[in-house]
């Protein structure tokens, strides 16, 4: 039929209408195997073509891009993620995974081998070559706070020697004083004292005569250059200078006891035993009477001492003349501020278990 209309029931075809159809058939079974695609997905393509177009001419694609990209920015930003984000890391997750990565052999061998290379030498060498590690070096050596710290610990070796002397020393002293007690027949120490014996004092003197002859070995050995060099004699030293030098050794060992007695309480000698007089700085007037004292007995060849061995508060001459006590020394140096907790600030007691 011309019009398309179907035609009517019980109407075949003729032979020539389904030559056709099955032409049809074949030439479009053919453009699809040369690639043709159907009339459908033809229209569907053609259809993104145009939107696409579409899009970019009015900047629909550069907006819906822009939106994309904030609404990413907002969810990562925001605190819901934020929180997500740090139970994740606070969580086991993270810590097994790096306790896992530094347990394994790969991880060691990989880092081990990374130290052994000679990248690694070779920065070192640089670094170290460098002016800014010099000046880093040089900062921290005259950093006061290094230098204070090396004073300090070359100051807390000599008192703990000298404390350590000091205490075998106090065991001497009440040793010695029994044993010449019982030589003598006196009766011994009813009770332990805190008054320096005699092997503390003797050490201790001794010692202070130490520092005397060195002062004054250095000022003699000074005045001998500028003498030699105006007179040039090389006679020798005559009796007079000698009666002189020593007239001057006892003028010298005099001004270092009376000086430190009143200024410090202490000798140098006295300090580095750690004994020390009871009534700590004394006036000038008492400290030269100890003087005295100390010439006195000396004079009486040391019978002025035997009161350190037998009296009861080891007192000498020297004691009795300047009024004064020798004791222990028993104090300790002030601890570090930061070592002692802030006013306050109460330690923390571990919580009582429970009973069952």
């Amino acid at each position: 039929m011309e019009n398309g209309s179907p035609p009517p029931n019980g109407y075949a075809a003729p032979e020539g209408n389904a030559a056709s159809n099955g032409s049809a058939a074949a030439n479009g079974s053919a453009a699809s195997a040369n690639g043709q695609l159907p009339l459908t997905a033809r229209l569907l393509v053609a259809g993104a073509r145009g939107a696409r177009s579409v899009g970019r001419a009015t900047g629909i694609d550069r907006a819906v891009e822009v939106a994309t990209e904030e609404a990413i920015v907002a969810a990562v930003e925001s605190e819901a993620v934020e929180r997500a984000l740090v139970r994740v890391l606070q969580g086991p997750v993270v810590e097994e995974a790096v306790e896992g990565a530094l347990e394994s052999d790969a991880v060691k061998r990989a880092l081990l081998e990374a130290m052994d290379s000679e990248l690694v030498d070779e920065v070192w060498r640089r670094l170290l070559a460098s002016d800014q590690a010099q000046q880093l070096v040089e900062r921290i050596a005259e950093a006061p706070e290094l230098r204070a710290a090396i004073s300090a610990q070359g100051a807390g070796l000599l008192s703990d020697i000298g404390r350590t002397i000091g205490n075998l020393a106090r065991r001497l002293d009440d040793t010695f004083e029994r044993i010449v007690r019982r030589v003598f027949f006196r009766p011994r120490r009813s009770a332990p004292t805190d008054r320096a014996g005699a092997i503390s004092r003797t050490l201790a003197m001794l010692l202070d005569g130490v520092f005397v002859n060195l002062g004054f070995s250095a000022v003699a050995a000074i005045v001998a250059l500028i003498d030699s060099a105006l007179n040039g004699s090389g006679n020798g030293v005559s009796g007079v200078a000698l009666i002189a030098g020593a007239g001057v050794w006892i003028v010298f060992g005099s001004f270092y006891l009376v000086g430190f007695w009143a200024l410090a309480g202490e000798t140098p000698g006295m300090r580095f035993l750690h004994i020390r007089l009871a009534e700590g700085r004394l006036p000038l007037r008492r400290s030269l009477r100890r003087l005295i004292g100390i010439y006195l007995a000396v004079l009486t060849l040391g019978l002025g001492f035997l009161g350190i061995v037998f009296g009861e508060r080891r007192r000498g001459l020297e004691d009795r003349f300047g009024e004064t006590e020798v004791i222990y020394d028993d104090r300790r140096p002030q601890p570090a501020p930061w070592s002692t907790l802030e006013p306050g600030v109460e330690e923390q007691q571990p919580a009582a278990v429970p009973a069952a």
